[in-house]
């Protein structure tokens, strides 16, 4: 005849099997974040801006696309970006540099986007463009360096490039910036955005404390305004060419946290 204290131990040894057995898949599963990561440029550059921050995030095992913004409105900018958040499969942190937070701020609306980073960027509020984002704080000494052609484009002068924009990279390096800069639409400074997509998602910030381009007390306010957790580079405008390695372990902080 068996008997409850016959019965007990098996039943206790079946009930430790089945709790170590189920809940570890869904454990690793919380743990693991987002594994997509896109990367939007800002003016004046295209998608290679983010070529020393991706095989990084590609080593740990983050699926990364650059996004090539055409820099002929901020309707076709955003247009880019929602493309290629159509092609991610699951959710994703949104990462722009400079001009490319007003992209991910109409883009990061998108069901897809679980978060937004913002590096040395211009972060709007709700139905505002680049000229009313930048107006509370003085140009920047980049902003003398702006050329418009008779196409209705900008550019960086040569000046512009090597002391206001990447001045803390090898010459050889900011000679390449210069040559393949991306002219990019007058008409983008006054394009407003419709709703600002902070409100809703968690957002990172890393402010270039040697920034010419945005004004470092315009971005420190920016991350205050959205409540964003932000970490301050010693670095210019584009801390993702001159300090890849921290950048990258920013946003890849950033997306194990979603």
């Amino acid at each position: 005849m068996f008997t409850f204290n016959r019965i007990m131990p098996a039943m206790m040894l079946a009930a430790v099997i089945f709790l170590f057995s189920l809940p570890v898949q869904s454990q690793t599963a919380t743990k693991a974040g987002v594994k997509n990561i896109v990367l939007v440029h800002g003016a004046f550059a295209d998608g290679s801006s983010w070529a020393k921050v991706i095989p990084l995030l590609k080593a740990k095992g983050y699926n990364v696309i650059s996004v090539q913004n055409p820099l002929t409105s901020l309707a076709d900018d955003v247009a880019a970006t929602k493309r290629v958040l159509a092609s991610m499969d699951g959710p994703v942190l949104l990462a722009a540099h400079s001009y490319g937070g007003m992209v991910i701020t109409e883009a990061g609306n998108d069901p897809k986007v679980a978060g937004l980073l913002y590096i040395c960027a211009l972060v709007p509020d709700d139905g505002q463009s680049v000229v009313d984002v930048t107006k509370p704080v003085p140009p920047a000494p980049a902003s003398a360096e702006f050329q418009l052609d008779s196409f209705g484009f900008l550019t960086l002068s040569n000046k512009g490039i090597h002391n206001y924009f990447a001045q803390d990279l090898p010459v050889g390096e900011r000679d390449i910036i210069y040559a393949t800069q991306v002219p990019w639409a007058a008409k983008g400074t006054t394009d407003k955005i419709s709703t600002a997509a902070w409100k809703n998602k968690p957002s990172w910030v890393i402010v270039g404390a040697n920034d010419q381009t945005v004004p470092p007390a315009l971005e420190r306010a920016e991350a205050k305004m959205i409540k964003a957790t932000t970490i301050e580079l010693q670095s210019s405008h584009v801390p993702m060419l001159s300090q890849p390695d921290k950048v990258s372990a920013f946003i890849i902080k950033a997306a194990g946290s979603l």
